[in-house]
């Protein structure tokens, strides 16, 4: 039976780097609702017309209107195979609505969460540095540069940091993923279908665990 991937992990642990991985050499679809959500308010469809108004309105995306972008993207032939879902779903309502889309098509949910300590977490968030040539990513802490702030590739490239990986909004954004997913870590727990991955580890290493769960469910 083909799989659902939903992967969690909160910023910093490293799921989208996952999700990249498992798309290249699995060759399942990485299905993003914040990039169907951008694609569908461009296309001139009645859903995309739905959408439109919706966020012109400056309100929230319903639950309903976001399973049917699902629902439809999904259903596609390079979703046959399985997928993985990034950022669906939300809140139990949604998890809910995913249940009978499984049932659907035929699919069975594997829930993985890419687990770490809060202190690495904001380690990671807060060192992350890049270089505004060739877009390396380094790490003052895990993965510094030969050189104090400057590129290993490109001498005259002093490293940028992002402005939300400062301390206080690191904080602030595991504080705020903690609190919305936790439910939803429990509703797959309880239900026996919850698999934990150590993110402290270099991603080949997570990779090979994550691979092994998605092959052997």
């Amino acid at each position: 039976m083909s799989k659902i991937i939903v992967l969690m992990g909160a910023p910093g642990a490293g799921k989208g780097t996952q999700a990249r991985l498992l798309q290249e050499r699995l060759g399942l679809q990485q299905i993003s609702t914040g990039d169907m959500f951008r694609a569908m308010k461009a296309a001139h469809t009645p859903l995309g017309e739905e959408m439109r108004a919706i966020m012109s309105a400056g309100k929230l995306v319903p639950d309903d209107l976001t399973i049917r972008m699902v629902h439809e993207r999904t259903n596609r032939e390079d979703c046959k195979r399985g997928y993985i879902l990034d950022g669906f779903p939300r809140t139990i309502t949604q998890a809910a609505m995913l249940e009978k889309l499984a049932v659907e098509q035929s699919k069975k949910i594997v829930a993985i969460v890419v687990d770490a300590p809060l202190d690495i977490l904001e380690k990671r968030m807060t060192g992350r540095r890049n270089c505004p040539v060739c877009n390396e990513i380094y790490n003052v802490y895990f993965k510094p540069p030969k050189v104090d702030n400057v590129c290993d590739f490109h001498p005259n490239a002093h490293l940028l940091q992002r402005a939300d990986d400062n301390p206080d909004t690191a904080r602030e954004r595991l504080i705020t993923y903690e609190e919305k997913t936790r439910p939803l870590l429990d509703y797959y727990e309880k239900s026996g279908r919850l698999h934990r991955v150590d993110g402290t580890r270099d991603p080949e290493a997570i990779y090979a665990d994550i691979e092994r769960i998605v092959n052997g469910e």
